[in-house]
């Protein structure tokens, strides 16, 4: 019988100040979402590798899991005028997402119903779907236009012809969509941590940087690499001198949703002897001097009688501050009221399965990985979610930017900014290593930690649950 460990996040982690501790001296009050600490209890006993490496397993994923959840298929500034479409190819799904007249928006499966012919292969303006193989065509809200060669299909004329829908459902900007017409409205289908995202304006934000590349590892390895921190000491070494890796809280609430909070503007406590202005120093040099007129003072040594070096948290006040003010300037908005939390640090929130759209006030990262047609590759897709200015219309998004191949993360640095495009080379590093070593494994069982690796558990056990029929739950 498997051994049953309650892990309590005061204990089970690493010594020093808490992440509960460092909301409690923020400046600003922080929502109290923030302050919410939820384990749940789960077998410490060690996970099998066949998620990753079995063609099998996968194929149970596509039969029991991927058309029974939410998906985020699409943001709305990819189509935000009527007959803009976005193609949407999930394992051998494809899915045609359609902005009709209204401003709603309409999922297709995207096959012509004569001969089986993708309608569109690619996104863009549409004024009617209209198959390029013979010419079938229907109108942009799914019913029939045209059929060529009517005479020929007469045994059709007291049939529906509409092009079959797939659900669809506009959340803060994202069009979720889901095969499965049971699922409760996708609020109620994540649970509370849909409300933390209403603060922050997500339906007005637009993609400003959106890039993919393929992935020499299964989908679900290269998610669960973004679901701790702790392999910063090791992988990401540049970063501990602003960032709280090992004060990482990891939160479990309900089957679909979990998260990492990692505090920035904090000195790691895998890192000693170091000052509240060596902090500063640090955070500008990995911006690329983009900080310099921010804590340009305090990292002279010239911080004022209000920079105490002796608060540990002095240097996130400064960073926070300067935050207030720059993005005041930048998009117009009043942030006098935003904690320091929420616009300094990583908010890593995952929603199953394969869905990752950070929280806060800053430009927000959104993660979304795509299976491959084997379980050793997938696509990884990195966005990021800009503001709109106060007063402005919500740009188009930017198009989607594929780095070959043979190319890391760096050949799009134009696009993503050196520093986060390293930042990713780093991780992508290890992870075709991941996926061969988990072949390579003995007895085929991993050992994770209780409280660092819980994220990891969690998932894992929401997926068994779809796997053996567990979920969705039958209303």
């Amino acid at each position: 019988m498997n051994e049953v460990k309650k892990i309590d996040p005061r204990e089970d982690r690493c010594p020093g100040m808490t992440y509960t501790e460092m909301l409690e001296g923020d400046t600003r009050p922080p929502p109290d979402y923030l302050f919410e600490e939820t384990t749940v209890e789960m077998s410490t006993e060690p996970l099998p590798v066949e998620p990753y490496i079995s063609e099998e397993f996968a194929r149970l994923e596509r039969e029991k899991m991927w058309p029974n959840v939410w998906l985020f298929a699409a943001r709305e500034d990819e189509l935000p005028d009527a007959g803009d479409t976005v193609v949407f190819d999930l394992n051998d799904k494809s899915f045609l997402l359609v902005r009709q007249t209204d401003g709603s928006v309409k999922g297709f499966y995207n096959a012509c119903l004569h001969r089986g012919r993708k309608l569109r292969s690619k996104s863009g303006k549409a004024p009617n779907l209209t198959c390029p193989f013979h010419g079938f065509a229907w109108r942009n809200d799914g019913s029939l236009k045209e059929i060529p060669c009517a005479w020929d299909f007469k045994h059709l004329d007291d049939k529906d012809m509409s092009l079959p829908e797939v659900r669809v459902q506009l959340w803060q900007g994202f069009v979720m969509i889901t095969e499965n017409e049971s699922l409760p409205l996708f609020e109620e289908w994540l649970g509370p941590a849909a409300s933390h995202y209403e603060k922050y304006d997500f339906e007005n934000r637009y993609t400003g940087m959106w890039v993919a590349k393929r992935i020499p590892a299964n989908w679900k390895a290269t998610a669960e690499a973004f679901m701790e921190a702790w392999h910063s000491v090791t992988t990401h070494p540049q970063l501990l001198p602003f960032l709280g890796d090992a004060n990482s809280r990891y939160d479990h609430i309900g089957d679909h949703f979990n998260r990492a909070i990692t505090p920035s503007g904090v000195l790691s406590p895998h890192m000693k002897g170091k000052d509240q202005r060596y902090i500063l120093e640090k955070m500008n040099e990995f911006s690329g001097g983009a900080d310099a007129d921010t804590n340009r003072r305090f990292a002279a040594g010239d911080g004022g009688d209000d920079f105490d070096d002796n608060d540990p948290l002095m240097a996130r006040k400064v960073l926070a501050e300067a935050s207030r003010q720059g993005f005041s300037e930048q998009y117009g908005y009043d942030y006098s009221d935003a904690s320091d939390a929420e616009l300094l640090d990583n908010f890593t929130y995952n929603i199953f399965p394969n869905f990752s759209p950070w929280i806060g006030y800053l430009p927000t990262l959104v993660y979304r990985w795509l299976p491959g047609d084997t379980p050793d590759w997938c696509i990884m897709e990195i966005r990021l979610l800009f503001p709109t200015a106060k007063g402005e219309e919500r740009p188009r998004s930017v198009e989607r930017t594929y780095i070959p191949d043979d190319e890391p993360f760096a050949w799009a640095a134009d696009k993503m900014g050196p520093a986060l495009a390293g930042v990713f080379d780093q991780d992508m590093a290890n992870l075709p290593h991941v996926q061969t070593g988990m072949k390579a494994m003995k007895e085929g069982m991993m050992e994770l930690g209780a409280y660092q690796d819980s994220r990891v558990r969690h998932f894992q056990t929401t997926l068994r649950k779809y796997i053996n029929g567990e979920l969705p739950a039958a209303k």
